[in-house]
């Protein structure tokens, strides 16, 4: 079931996160314009809430998530929440631009050794997506959960590097 397992203490207000000084920026896809606008709303609401300092890049989909993603971290952001719908069809594209999505942008995480909050959902059908996007009715929002993660790793990453 959706929404189990939520590491202990996150919580639906930034799990008291202070994100003051932080640069985030959020890429974000906009096809399934719906989902796709709770999800952004989500992170804007959060992020906005702990403080940081927030950029906007839109992008198509979400095959164009990593290469803006990594050029907004190369630009000085110090963490990237990453938004986008993908939803299956019938045909292999769902599992390509699904797997190239995710793969980027860990690869984007990994390289730049700054945080990427993963907020592309990957649905069998737009009801999973309505579930997930922080719209009224919604069990769950993924934005402020993306946006929420990236704080959280960079306020970590920030402590380690002083």
């Amino acid at each position: 079931m959706a929404g189990e397992g939520r590491p202990q203490g996150m919580t639906a207000q930034g799990a008291g996160l202070d994100a003051a000084g932080l640069r985030i920026a959020i890429v974000h896809g906009r096809w399934h314009e719906e989902i796709a606008t709770g999800l952004l709303e989500g992170a804007r609401r959060a992020l906005a809430e702990m403080g940081a300092e927030v950029t906007e890049l839109p992008v198509p989909g979400s095959f164009e998530l990593p290469v803006v993603a990594q050029a907004a971290l190369e630009a000085g952001s110090d963490g990237v929440v990453a938004l986008g719908v993908i939803i299956r069809g019938g045909t292999p594209h769902f599992e390509y631009v699904s797997e190239a999505a995710t793969m980027g942008l860990t690869d984007v995480a990994v390289r730049t050794g700054k945080p990427v909050g993963f907020g592309v959902l990957t649905l069998d059908d737009e009801q999973q997506g309505i579930d997930r996007a922080g719209l009224p009715g919604s069990k769950e929002d993924k934005g402020r959960e993306a946006a929420e993660a990236v704080v959280e790793a960079a306020l970590a990453l920030r402590s380690l590097r002083g």
